[in-house]
C-alpha cells in the first residue's frame, strides 16, 4: 500500500506540474503548438486549472500519509516544477529544475518506501543529476525551430543545433560511465551489466536519432531517452537490491 500512495503521490504531483505549464504555454501555443490539449480545444481552462490544484492536493496529502520528510519533497517537487514551468522555461536556465528534479524521484520512492538511503545514493545522486541536465538540453533541442522563431533563448538555441547535440551526448557518456565504473568497483555479477548494456544501447539510440537534421526526430530522440535513463536507473537499484 505505500508503493501504491507514493505512485499516486508523484503522479498527481506531476499532473498538476503538468497543467500548470500547459495553462502558462496556453496563449503561446494557440500560435504555435494547436494540438496541444488547451489550443485544440480537448481540455478547457477550468478543467486544467482543476486538475492543477487537485493534482497537487492529492499528492501532498498521499505523501503526509506516508512520511512527513516525503511530504517536505512533495512540496519541493511542486516548486521545482512550477519553477520551471513559470520561471525557468525557455531560458538558459532552463536545464536546472530538471538537473535538481530528477535525482528527488529516486529519493522519495526510496525514503518512502523504506525510510532511508542506501550508501549506493552517493554514486546515483550524480548520475540523476547529469541525467536531467541531459534530458533539458534534449527537450529544448525537440523545440529548436520553433524556439528560436519565437524568440526564446533556451540553452538549446543559445548552444545551436551542434554544440547542444555533443554537450548532451557527452553528458549521457558521462552517465553510462559511472553507472559501468560503480558496477565494476561493485564486483558486480555478468547478470547485473545487462540491463546496464541496454540502457546504454537506448540511451546510443536516442542520441543519434537527435543528431538528426528534422524536428521530428529530435522529437523521437527526447521520448527514448528518458526510457533509456529510466532502465540504467532501474539497473543500478536492481545492482543494489540482489
Amino acid at each position: 500500500m505505500v508503493a501504491l500512495r507514493l505512485g499516486l503521490s508523484m503522479t498527481a504531483l506531476q499532473a498538476s506540474i503538468g497543467a500548470v505549464n500547459d495553462l502558462h504555454d496556453a496563449p503561446a501555443d494557440a500560435g504555435r503548438k494547436p494540438g496541444k490539449p488547451i489550443p485544440s480545444g480537448r481540455v478547457s481552462v477550468p478543467v486544467a486549472r482543476g486538475v492543477a490544484a487537485g493534482g497537487a492536493a492529492l499528492g501532498l496529502a498521499l505523501a503526509t500519509t506516508v512520511d512527513p520528510r516525503v511530504a517536505v519533497l512533495a512540496v519541493v517537487v511542486l516548486a521545482i516544477g512550477y519553477g520551471y514551468d513559470l520561471i525557468a522555461k525557455g531560458t538558459v536556465w532552463s536545464w536546472l529544475p530538471f538537473a535538481v528534479g530528477i535525482p528527488i524521484l529516486p529519493v522519495y520512492g526510496w525514503l518512502g518506501g523504506v525510510g532511508e538511503l542506501p550508501a549506493f545514493f552517493a554514486i546515483l545522486i550524480p548520475m540523476a543529476v547529469i541525467a536531467g541536465a541531459a534530458l533539458a538540453i534534449a527537450n529544448g533541442r525537440a523545440d529548436l525551430e520553433r524556439d528560436a522563431a519565437a524568440g526564446i533563448n533556451s540553452v538549446a538555441t543559445r548552444l545551436g543545433p551542434e554544440r547542444s547535440w555533443w554537450l548532451h551526448a557527452g553528458l549521457w557518456a558521462v552517465v553510462v560511465a559511472l553507472a559501468l565504473a560503480w558496477l565494476g568497483g561493485q564486483g558486480a555479477p555478468a547478470e547485473d551489466w545487462i540491463p546496464v548494456v541496454l540502457a546504454a544501447t537506448v540511451l546510443a539510440a536516442g542520441v543519434a536519432l537527435g543528431r538528426a537534421g528534422d524536428a521530428a526526430g529530435r522529437e523521437r530522440a527526447w521520448q527514448i531517452e528518458p526510457v533509456g535513463a529510466g532502465v540504467a536507473l532501474l539497473a543500478c537499484v536492481r545492482a543494489v537490491i540482489g
